[in-house]
């Protein structure tokens, strides 16, 4: 399970935007020659840090491996937020290794691939929520409510769905009902979500800009207005979005601005991909949040640019700010730089915005 973690988030996905090698994933799994347990763990060698324990009956009963854990926990209630120890119990008796609320794997159901994607989704739902809260301690300082609030807060999905005709009310409820069963997680799905009195288009709008969307692609889908504007005030505002694409029949009219976002397959009658669904668009909430604490830590003060956490495409125009820049307007990108092809559109459409990827960005800076 360990080695299934770390080539999870160590893959490609996430070095675009974290930078260097992407994230830093450490490993315990034996102790230091000639010492009772692993290496100890420097927190100070990152802005915030989480250690996934994996808790089973040999953990449980080696002294060494408890003392060695218990440690851990200290640590991380020392440093507040900044630290967190997340245990995973494999076993009831493994809940006793820490004071802290244990993921509890020996309670999932299902195949021992939908367990393990349980997990990953899980987990990272909680790299999430301490890479939030960074970012509002680096605003409002280390132990300020806010940054408790911010800790505590729910991710939205917000499930951009077609009524008319196909499953896309059936997908979105079944999306709905899977993203309740887990932790920490919260969904926009429709009108019965909009209090009485308050109009439904200025909160609809609003739901998707502070809230990661999920398209149910539907035969139907890009001809609902709804569900149009919908993603284009998802791409305008530059929130995590993914594609499920539930085509049964045909789209007649594919809705141009789903593209440039990550698509899952799924069956729109079988609905088999649930768990495949809400794991990536929490890898693309994970992203988003690598993305801002980088600009975060190496940000040089420049008005002149946006930063955007995808690839640029027309719709990322829409973003610029219409007035108050001195030059030419700049937008910059994770890493890699965009195709030729695509810069060529973007010169013939828009000559005067630059284009950059982050690292273009940071050698003309140095």
């Amino acid at each position: 399970m360990a080695k299934t973690l770390m080539s999870h988030f160590r893959r490609e996905l996430f070095d675009s935007v974290a930078g260097g090698t992407g994230l830093s994933v450490l490993f315990r799994s034996e102790a230091a020659p000639g010492e009772p347990s692993p290496l100890p763990i420097d927190p100070e060698s990152a802005e915030t840090t989480a250690v996934i324990v994996l808790g089973d009956e040999h953990m449980v009963d080696d002294p060494a491996w408890r003392r060695y854990v218990e440690s851990l926990s200290k640590e991380a209630e020392a440093r507040g937020l900044r630290m967190r120890v997340l245990p995973v119990a494999f076993e009831r008796s493994a809940t006793a290794l820490t004071s802290e609320q244990a993921i509890r794997f020996d309670k999932f159901t299902g195949s021992s691939e939908a367990k393990t994607s349980r997990l990953i989704s899980e987990l990272t739902l909680e790299l999430c929520r301490m890479l939030r809260h960074y970012l509002v301690r680096m605003e409002h300082g280390d132990d300020s409510e806010e940054a408790l609030d911010t800790y505590l807060e729910k991710v939205t999905i917000f499930l951009s769905h077609s009524k008319h005709a196909g499953n896309g009310e059936a997908i979105a409820k079944a999306l709905r009902g899977h993203l309740h069963y887990g932790k920490g997680l919260s969904s926009f799905f429709d009108v019965n979500d909009i209090p009485a009195g308050v109009p439904f288009d200025r909160v609809l709008l609003n739901r998707v800009r502070q809230s990661a969307v999920v398209a149910i692609h539907t035969d139907s889908f890009s001809s609902r207005e709804w569900c149009r504007r919908e993603i284009i005030e998802a791409k305008r505002h530059n929130v995590p979005l993914i594609v499920a694409n539930c085509i049964g029949d045909r789209d007649e009219r594919g809705f141009p601005y789903l593209g440039n976002v990550p698509i899952v397959r799924m069956d729109p009658v079988g609905m088999d991909r649930l768990d495949d669904v809400i794991g990536r668009i929490l890898d693309e909430v994970l992203r988003d949040f690598l993305w801002k604490c980088r600009i975060e830590v190496t940000r040089v003060s420049d008005p002149g640019v946006t930063f955007i956490p995808r690839p640029p495409e027309l719709i990322s125009l829409a973003a610029l700010p219409k007035s108050g820049m001195a030059g030419d307007p700049m937008m910059v990108y994770p890493d890699p730089p965009l195709s030729r092809e695509e810069q060529r559109l973007f010169e013939a459409v828009a000559p005067q915005v630059e284009l950059r990827s982050f690292t273009e960005w940071l050698a003309e800076k140095a």
